[in-house]
């Protein structure tokens, strides 16, 4: 798959980034949900599978000292470019023990482990919670399981229970589909919220 990202990026093909302007307010409500139940500062966020980092400067922008993840160098030199207070490190999703990132508080992923087979997404998983903080959340966004070509396969919620054991699933519900082309508004894509179980 990221080699798939890896030449998007190369020819300017990045239908993600229209389709999440779309849902902007519903995933800014979102945030402040995470938010509101914590105190200033709001700790660490860590943004998987970054690609230009503009979740990751939104997130910087609200107060929290965010870090974005990406393998695509030419997307995170784009990141890099833009500057404003968000720090952007290549290092694999699925071999995050390695990067040395320190712990997080929040956890965003925005369509990055939908796209992984269960054997990567039990990697990234792993390092993921062994870099949580006591108490830490998660947001991912992952579309359901579908037949489409060229797409990232989805996940059922199911897969994400089974992906985060030491988590605990708080809510589910649908994300904003306005603004998405037609076959991404098909796979029905869902927001699920986790927590680090206690």
């Amino acid at each position: 798959m990221s080699t798939g990202y890896a030449m998007a990026y190369r020819l300017g093909i990045r239908p993600w980034e229209r389709a999440g302007a779309g849902g902007q307010a519903s995933f800014e409500a979102l945030l402040e949900r995470e938010e509101n139940e914590r105190g200033r500062p709001l700790g660490r966020a860590l943004d998987l599978g970054c690609g230009r980092g503009r979740h990751t400067r939104e997130l910087a922008a609200r107060g929290w000292e965010a870090v974005g993840i990406d393998n695509i160098p030419r997307a995170l030199a784009q990141a890099r470019a833009a500057g404003d207070g968000a720090t952007f490190v290549e290092a694999d999703v699925t071999a995050l023990r390695r990067a040395k990132l320190g712990g997080f508080d929040f956890f965003l992923d925005i369509g990055c482990l939908h796209g992984l087979d269960a054997a990567a997404r039990a990697a990234a998983a792993g390092g993921i919670t062994e870099l949580a903080n006591p108490g830490a959340t998660m947001l991912l966004l992952a579309f359901r399981p579908h037949p489409l070509p060229l797409l990232p396969k989805g996940l059922t919620r199911a897969d994400v229970e089974s992906t985060f054991p030491a988590w605990r699933l708080e809510s589910t519900g649908p994300a904003d589909t306005a603004g998405m082309p037609r076959p991404l508004r098909r796979t029905e894509p869902q927001w699920y919220r986790l927590r680090l179980a206690s």
